[in-house]
């Protein structure tokens, strides 16, 4: 529910500064806050402890298992 809040702010002084013509270069604040975010998303998935291996197994296999799927079903749309 928080996310909302600045998003219809955003959406609410955009709409009204679109009716008064002005422009404004939101480029820099934008890049900005960005990288704050990929910084403290870093952050965040430092403290989290967990088992490495098991992770990188699990995740190539749901790979793999997604790439078969695609071109199972592809295979088969394709016979038409």
């Amino acid at each position: 529910m928080n996310i909302f809040v600045p998003l219809f702010a955003g959406v609410l002084l955009g709409y009204i500064f679109r009716k008064k013509g002005r422009k404004f270069n939101l480029d820099i604040p934008m890049s900005a806050a960005l990288v704050l975010l990929i910084f403290f998303m870093g952050v965040e998935a430092g403290k989290v402890e967990i088992d490495a291996g098991w992770l990188l197994a699990s995740s190539v296999l749901f790979a793999a298992f997604t790439i078969a799927g695609s071109l199972g079903i592809a295979m088969v749309v394709g016979r038409k």
